[in-house]
C-alpha cells in the first residue's frame, strides 16, 4: 500500500513541475528572463526559491542523520545558525547592496561580477572554473539523499535500482530547468517549499508520537549508554559542543558565498521585496533546517549499530572506516515511525527539496560557462543562441554529477562539505567585501582564491581519500576541534577569506580611485 501510495503522489507532483516546466517557457525569451527571470520575482518567490535551494536531502538525510546521531537534541542549534546566519544575516547584510550593484553592472554571474566589480577578465574564468567543478560534487551528494530516500520507500537496494533513480531525478529536473530557466525554477521552488513545510513539521509530530511525546523522547534520550556515560544527548548543548561550532559556520555563512545563493538577490524584484523576503526566508529556514536536525537528534532512539540491540530499533550497518552509515538513519526513522501516508510525503518532501536545489546547481553551472566563457568568443550577441547554448550544458552538467553520484560510497555530508568549502572559501570575502569597500585589491581577490581552493584539495587529498589513516588518527587526537573534519576545514576557509580579503588589501595596490567611484555611485542614486 505504502509503495502504491507514494508512487501515485510521486506522478502528480512531477506532472505539476513538468506543466509548469511548460507554461513558463513561453515567457522566456532572453538570456535575461532564463536566468534571472527578468529581475522582476517578487519577495515570496525569492524567499522560498532561496530556502529550498539551502535545504535538499543534503540536509534532511546526510546531515541531520550524521549531526543528529552526534550531537542529540543540540543539533538543533544547527538549524537555528541556519535561520539566523544563513537566511536572517545574509538578507540584511547581502540583498540590497547584491542587488544594487549587479544591476547596475549588469552583471548575470558571480564569476561576470568580479570581471566588472575588479575589471579583471582573469577573475572571471578563475570564478567560472571553481563553480562548475565544486558544485558537481555537491549535484551528486543531493542524487546519494534522494536515492536512499527511494529505497527507503520501495525498497530498491541493487545498483541498478540506485542508478536508475539518479538518471529518472536528472532526466526530470533538466525536463524543467530546460524549458522555463529561473521563472521555472521559481514557481516550483514556492510550490516545493509549502510542501517541505508542511511535511517536516508532520514528520516531528509523527516521530515524537512514536516515542511517547516530547519529554517522553528527551528523557530516553538522556537514559542511553554511550561509552560508558549518560546524559549526553538531552543536554541544551551536547556532547561535543566545539566541532558542532564548525558544523554551523560551515553550513551558514557558506550561503553568503555560494554562487546558487547569492544569485536569488540577482533577480529580486525590488528593495521593499527583499524586506518582505528576509522575514519570510527566515520563518522558513527555522522551521525546514530546524525541523530536520531537531528530528535527527532522537535518530537513536530508532536506530543501532548493535547487533545484540533488541529493543525494535533498526540495525545500521558499519562502514569500514568503523563509523556507523549516518546516510541510512533518517530513512530508518521514517519507515519506522511514520504511516503509509505520510511516507509518501517525505518521499515528495525530499524530491521537492532536492530538485529545487539541482535546478538552482544546473542553473547556475550553465548560465556560468555560457556567459562566462562561451559568450566572449562569439562574433555577436544573440540571445537565442546563448539560451541554447545554457539549455546544452544543462544535460551536460547532469551528466557528468550522474556518473560522480555513481559511486554511492562517498558520504553526503563530505561531498557536500568540500563543495562549499571551496566555494565560499574562494568567494565569500571578495564576494561581500566588494559589495562595501572601494579600497578590495585585485591581489586579494586572487589569494582568497588560491587558499580557498588550495587548502580544500590538500585537506582532501590528505584526508578526504583515506590515503593516510593515521595521519587522519593523529589529527583527530591533537585538538578537540578535529581539522581532519571536511566540515570543520570548510569552516575555517571560511572564516579564512574573510580575513585574507582586507588584510592582503592593505598591503597591495589599490584600485585606480576613478573607475571605483563609477562602480559604487550606484548606491547614491
Amino acid at each position: 500500500m505504502t509503495t502504491i501510495i507514494t508512487a501515485v503522489m510521486i506522478a502528480i507532483y512531477i506532472a505539476v513541475m513538468m506543466g509548469i516546466g511548460l507554461y513558463t517557457s513561453r515567457k522566456t525569451k532572453s538570456v535575461n528572463d532564463f536566468v534571472l527571470g527578468g529581475r522582476n520575482v517578487g519577495s515570496w518567490l525569492t524567499a522560498f526559491a532561496y530556502g529550498t535551494s539551502y535545504f535538499s536531502a543534503v540536509v534532511f538525510i546526510g546531515y541531520a542523520g550524521q549531526f543528529g546521531w552526534n550531537y542529540g537534541v543540540s543539533a538543533t542549534w544547527i538549524g537555528i545558525g541556519n535561520a539566523v546566519i544563513g537566511s536572517a544575516l545574509a538578507w540584511i547584510i547581502l540583498g540590497k547592496r547584491t542587488r544594487i550593484m549587479t544591476k547596475h553592472l549588469n552583471a548575470k554571474t558571480m564569476p561576470e561580477y568580479f570581471e566588472k566589480r575588479f575589471n579583471s577578465k582573469g577573475l572571471k574564468i578563475a570564478a567560472a572554473l571553481i563553480v562548475f567543478v565544486f558544485l558537481i560534487p555537491y549535484t551528486a551528494s543531493v542524487y546519494n539523499g534522494l536515492s536512499r530516500l527511494f529505497n527507503m520507500a520501495f525498497g530498491l537496494s541493487s545498483d541498478s535500482a540506485y542508478k536508475m533513480i539518479i538518471i529518472a531525478m536528472a532526466i526530470i529536473t533538466a525536463v524543467y530547468v530546460i524549458l522555463g530557466g529561473y521563472g521555472a525554477t521559481a514557481i516550483n521552488d514556492f510550490i516545493q517549499g509549502i510542501v517541505m513545510l508542511g511535511g517536516i513539521t508532520a514528520v516531528v509530530i509523527c516521530a515524537l508520537n512514536k516515542q511517547g511525546g516530547f519529554s517522553s523522547a528527551v528523557e530516553k534520550l538522556g537514559e542511553l549508554e554511550v561509552n560508558g556515560a549518560y546524559g549526553k544527548f538531552d543536554t541544551l548543548f551536547g556532547p561535543d559542543p566545539i566541532n558542532l561550532i564548525g558544523v554551523i559556520i560551515l553550513t551558514s555563512l557558506g550561503t553568503w558565498g555560494l554562487p546558487q545563493m547569492v544569485h536569488k538577490f540577482y533577480a529580486i524584484k525590488d528593495e521593499s521585496a527583499i524586506k518582505k523576503g528576509t522575514i519570510i526566508s527566515t520563518l522558513f529556514a527555522l522551521v525546514v533546517a530546524g525541523g530536520s536536525y531537531f528530528l535527527g537528534g532522537f535518530d537513536r532512539l530508532f536506530c543501532t549499530t548493535d547487533a545484540a540491540d533488541n529493543t525494535g530499533k533498526t540495525l545500521i550497518a558499519t562502514l569500514p572506516n568503523g563509523k556507523p552509515e549516518f546516510d541510512a538513519m533518517v530513512p530508518a526513522l521514517l519507515k519506522s515511525a511514520l504511516p503509509d501516508i505520510l511516507i509518501g510525503l517525505v518521499v515528495v518532501l525530499v524530491l521537492s527539496a532536492s530538485m529545487s536545489t539541482l535546478s538552482s546547481l544546473v542553473l547556475t553551472s550553465s548560465s556560468t560557462l555560457t556567459i562566462d566563457f562561451i559568450k566572449p568568443k562569439m562574433k555577436e550577441n544573440n540571445d537565442k543562441k546563448e539560451v541554447v547554448i545554457m539549455r546544452v550544458l544543462i544535460a551536460v552538467f547532469l551528466l557528468i554529477s550522474v556518473i560522480i553520484a555513481f559511486n554511492k560510497n562517498a558520504s553526503i555530508s563530505t561531498l557536500m562539505s568540500y563543495s562549499w568549502g571551496a566555494l565560499a572559501g574562494a568567494f565569500l570575502g571578495p564576494f561581500m567585501f566588494g559589495l562595501f569597500s572601494k579600497k578590495v585589491t585585485n591581489a586579494s581577490v586572487w589569494t582568497s582564491f588560491i587558499c580557498g581552493i588550495g587548502i580544500t584539495v590538500a585537506h582532501m587529498v590528505l584526508f578526504g581519500f583515506g590515503w593516510f589513516p593515521e595521519l587522519t588518527k593523529n589529527v583527530a587526537s591533537m585538538c578537540p576541534f578535529n581539522l581532519a573534519s571536511p566540515i570543520n576545514a570548510g569552516a575555517v576557509v571560511m572564516i579564512l577569506s574573510i580575513i585574507i580579503v582586507p588584510v592582503v588589501s592593505l598591503f597591495t595596490r589599490k584600485p585606480e580611485e576613478k573607475a571605483v567611484s563609477g562602480i559604487f555611485e550606484c548606491y547614491d542614486k
